[in-house]
C-alpha cells in the first residue's frame, strides 16, 4: 500500500519541476504564497495542515488532500486528529465527501504502515 504514497510523490515532483521549469511567474507566484502561507505564525504548521485537508476535501481535492496528509502525518498529527479533521469536512462538505474520505483514510492507513515498516 505504500506504493500510493510513493506514486502520488513521484507524479507531484515531477510536475512541479515541469511546471516551475516553465518559467510562468504567475504560477511561480501561487506556488511561493502556498508554501509560505503553510509556514508557522499566528497559527502552528499542524493546525495550518489541517485547516488545509479540511478545505481540500469540501472542495474534493484528493491531491491536496494527499498532500495534507501526509504534511499533517509528519507534523505528529493522531489518526483520531485526522479523523476529527476530516469528520468536520464532511459535515461542511455533505455526502459527497465521503469518498474522499474513504481515499484519505486509505493514504493514511499507507502512511502507518510505512511508518512501522522503516
Amino acid at each position: 500500500m505504500a506504493d500510493i504514497i510513493q506514486e502520488f510523490n513521484d507524479y507531484r515532483s515531477k510536475m512541479n519541476e515541469k511546471l516551475l521549469a516553465d518559467n510562468n511567474k504567475i504560477v511561480k507566484r501561487i506556488f511561493n504564497l502556498d508554501t509560505n502561507a503553510y509556514a508557522a505564525g499566528a497559527l502552528d504548521v499542524k493546525t495550518k495542515e489541517l485547516l488545509g485537508l479540511v478545505a481540500s476535501a469540501v472542495l474534493r481535492c484528493d491531491d491536496c488532500v494527499k498532500y495534507h496528509l501526509e504534511t499533517s502525518y509528519k507534523e505528529g498529527v493522531t489518526k483520531e486528529e485526522m479523523m476529527e479533521a476530516m469528520g468536520i469536512a464532511t459535515l461542511v462538505g455533505g455526502t459527497i465527501v465521503v469518498p474522499h474520505l474513504r481515499r484519505a483514510y486509505e493514504f493514511w492507513e499507507a502512511l502507518e504502515e510505512t511508518a512501522t515498516t522503516k
